[in-house]
């Protein structure tokens, strides 16, 4: 991992294992879809993934889910 995690970035990386679209994600943390695209770009970089799923399966071999 090139660095750690944000609280912030934890929580977003620990609700893309849900159906939730960005825009939902957006709304549910009380943020833009465009900062969630950001804090998923900064998570799929520091996981060294390129895709949600990945992410999540990395997140869980990593015990952060």
């Amino acid at each position: 991992m090139d660095g750690q995690l944000t609280e912030r970035e934890l929580e977003v990386l620990r609700l893309l294992h849900t159906e939730l679209s960005v825009s939902e994600l957006g709304k549910l943390l009380y943020v833009s879809p465009s900062t969630i695209k950001s804090h998923v770009k900064s998570v799929y970089r520091k996981l060294g993934v390129s895709s949600r799923k990945d992410a999540v399966e990395q997140a869980y071999a990593r015990k952060l889910i």
